[in-house]
């Protein structure tokens, strides 16, 4: 029966993370919430991202949640897969009612009078609401460069978030600006259409060979017919992983060992020494997102494809410009330069308690308790927040963390006069041992590289330096010690 006194709940995006908050709101008997997403459909980056070629780099029994069991047609989900997946969910578990799709939240503001924080979008009020989930992730606003902001280009430009299905790239001269994952699984696909592919890179990254293959009707029909060996495959995948990343420390032999099959792995492939030797990278291995794909390094066999090793300078009318000074003649460029991660919360604006905003208060410098609440901003939870990336599957920490929010949410229920806050030096402390632990564990992070881990003070604000294993714990135990319920008037529960 569903408890009168629960609180409001509005969350915010209806990706992975907001699905997870739904589905587990919802088997707790919790129905008071509302999801606000601003695209026509769920799948938040996974319907923005439709590029060819798409698909996930985690293995599909892993990155999935594990109260939704699911017969993967792939051992590495396509884009599409991963959609009809997340509208699959949402189905099984009767939640599509409480979405509310095409209202794009711009801005909650806290009144501490009424205990609640007004949520805005664009076009006016949408309501209050006790509590407030950030799920806008930390790859919702793509990353433009300065010089592709000046429209001198006459022809076709853009991310590769916004796709242009309906441009003809056959025959024509197209550039690719990156080479991070987005990069890699669309430059092959473009290789086969374009009449001349060139791929702008400022650095070479490390990219390794991906087993993905299609599930064999034997292995579909084992899984449903014993679904027990889908969670065992799971947690045998998340173990795996943990081990996997001690590679990013710079001292450990997991580290040298990589480095040297990459490096192998790089000659077997790429015919030309020169060109292997622009693809090599000279800093550690983990320094950058590691990149899965078998089909990338086959493509500069190809006569049609040009790699160019520099950055690039401005656009000209009918071309790029290298940061060499030399003009290439392009006639579409497309923009893989990832994501503004650093930037959370990008174009939503919080305010807490003391009427200051959530960016102003982190100076450039996000960060949260366990990654999901910051001091001064009551009943406010971000999920994919500072510092949880990096547990290998984000399917699982987002998990924990609605988790979490449901622990927090039945309290609430009981004491509706109450609030929960986050203890100043409990949020100091966290934020310490994960600084630490990111230069001890994960060395290769600070290897000089370009990444998109660290803010522009230096600070590593995206990457979980520990285990999918040691998140779940931590989530179970620091809140007892980092969060307290407070009544309105001030005094402690």
């Amino acid at each position: 029966m569903l408890r009168k006194d629960y609180p409001t709940i509005a969350i915010i995006g209806a990706g992975l993370a907001g699905v997870a908050c739904a589905v587990n709101l919802t088997r707790a008997g919790i129905n008071t919430y509302t999801v606000f997403e601003k695209a026509d459909e769920p799948g938040g980056v996974w319907w923005y991202n439709d590029y060819p070629g798409c698909e996930v780099d985690v293995n599909s029994q892993a990155y999935s949640y594990s109260f939704m069991p699911y017969i993967w047609p792939r051992t590495h989900a396509t884009q599409a897969q991963v959609l009809q997946y997340i509208e699959d969910t949402i189905d099984h578990f009767v939640v599509r009612s409480r979405f509310r799709f095409g209202t794009a939240v711009s801005a909650v503001r806290w009144d501490d009078a009424i205990g609640a924080y007004h949520v805005e979008s664009d076009q006016g009020p949408i309501g209050t609401f006790q509590v407030v989930v950030s799920c806008v992730g930390m790859l919702s606003t793509p990353k433009i460069p300065h010089w592709a902001k000046r429209g001198v280009f006459r022809g076709s430009i853009f991310h590769s978030s916004s796709f242009e299905h309906d441009i003809d790239f056959t025959g024509k001269r197209v550039a690719i600006v990156g080479t991070g994952a987005t990069a890699c699984q669309l430059a092959p696909v473009l290789a086969q259409q374009a009449g001349r592919l060139d791929v702008y890179q400022r650095e070479p990254g490390y990219v390794l060979p991906k087993k993905a293959r299609d599930f064999t009707s034997a292995e579909q029909e084992r899984f449903q017919r014993r679904p027990w060996t889908q969670k065992i495959e799971r947690w045998r995948l998340l173990h795996q992983a943990g081990k996997d990343a001690k590679s990013f420390n710079v001292a450990s032999r997991q580290q040298e060992r990589i480095r040297s099959f990459h490096e192998r792995y790089l000659a077997r492939i790429v015919n030309d020494p020169k060109m292997r030797a622009a693809l090599q990278p000279v800093y550690p291995y983990g320094c950058k997102r590691p990149v899965f794909t078998s089909a990338y390094y086959p493509i500069f066999n190809q006569a049609n494809v040009r790699l160019i090793p520099l950055e690039v300078a401005r656009l000209a009318e009918d071309g790029i410009v290298d940061a060499d000074g030399l003009h290439h003649d392009e006639d579409i460029v497309v923009l893989a330069t990832g994501f503004e991660a650093t930037n959370y919360l990008s174009g939503l604006t919080v305010t807490g308690r003391s009427g200051q905003s959530l960016h102003d208060a982190w100076a450039g410098e996000p960060s949260g308790f366990l990654g999901v609440t910051v001091p001064d901003f009551p009943n406010f939870f971000i999920l994919y927040g500072p510092n949880t990336n990096g547990g290998w599957s984000i399917c699982a920490q987002l998990e924990r963390q609605s988790e979490l929010l449901v622990r927090l949410v039945r309290r609430l229920g009981r004491r509706p006069s109450r609030t929960i806050e986050t203890r100043q030096w409990a949020m100091r402390r966290y934020d310490q041992w994960i600084e630490r632990a990111n230069h001890k564990r994960r060395s290769a992070y600070d290897g000089g590289c370009h990444n998109y881990y660290h803010s522009s003070s230096g600070k590593n604000v995206t990457q979980w330096p520990y285990s999918h294993l040691t998140y779940a714990c931590a989530i179970r135990v620091l809140p007892a010690l980092g969060l307290r319920f407070k009544a309105s008037g001030g005094s402690r529960s």
